[in-house]
């Protein structure tokens, strides 16, 4: 009889700790259509086979709003890259305003590290934990040669990164 009580207690243990991890893991998600929107230098709303909208902001970058210089050429960037054409989105999580937070490809080719290495976006730091190594090793490289050759946004001397931007926006 104790022996059965200490197989069930083990088997509740595993059940409860299967339940929190599958919990916690992120559910990732897969999105192929085509982009009918952008709506700045990191985000653009994907028109799926079932004609349902997504609104996706592009992941591990920050663009500069479109108040600030280089903001316009930061969206025709993405447009050039990405508007009408099909696209793979791969997402795992939705931001504070419920989009979902994705890296875009086309044809393969990640059009987020794209805005990067033409000095159209920052590499968000802030956020570099949720890419694979392997994402972030490719976009710090991308900003620092898009910085040592002044391309894009790098051509100004001292660039404001969209984050201050946005705080500076909101002080008083």
């Amino acid at each position: 009889m104790r022996l059965r009580t200490l197989r069930e207690s083990h088997m509740r243990k595993a059940v409860v700790c299967l339940s929190l991890v599958l919990a916690c893991t992120a559910h990732a998600e897969n999105i192929t259509g085509r982009v009918v929107g952008v709506a700045d230098g990191d985000t653009v709303t994907v028109l799926d086979s079932d004609k349902v909208q997504h609104k996706i902001r592009l992941s591990g970058i920050d663009a500069p709003e479109t108040k600030q210089p280089f903001g316009n050429r930061s969206k025709e960037s993405l447009s050039e890259l990405a508007f009408g054409k099909t696209v793979n989105v791969e997402t795992e999580k939705r931001d504070r305003y419920g989009r979902q937070i994705g890296k875009v490809l086309v044809n393969g080719r990640d059009v987020n590290l794209v805005q990067v290495e033409r000095g159209m976006a920052w590499f968000y730091r802030l956020y570099q934990r949720e890419q694979s190594p392997n994402d972030r090793r490719l976009y710090e490289a991308a900003e620092t040669a898009a910085k040592a050759d002044k391309r894009g946004l790098w051509r100004d001397a001292n660039p404001v990164p969209p984050w201050e931007f946005r705080h500076t926006k909101r002080s008083p």
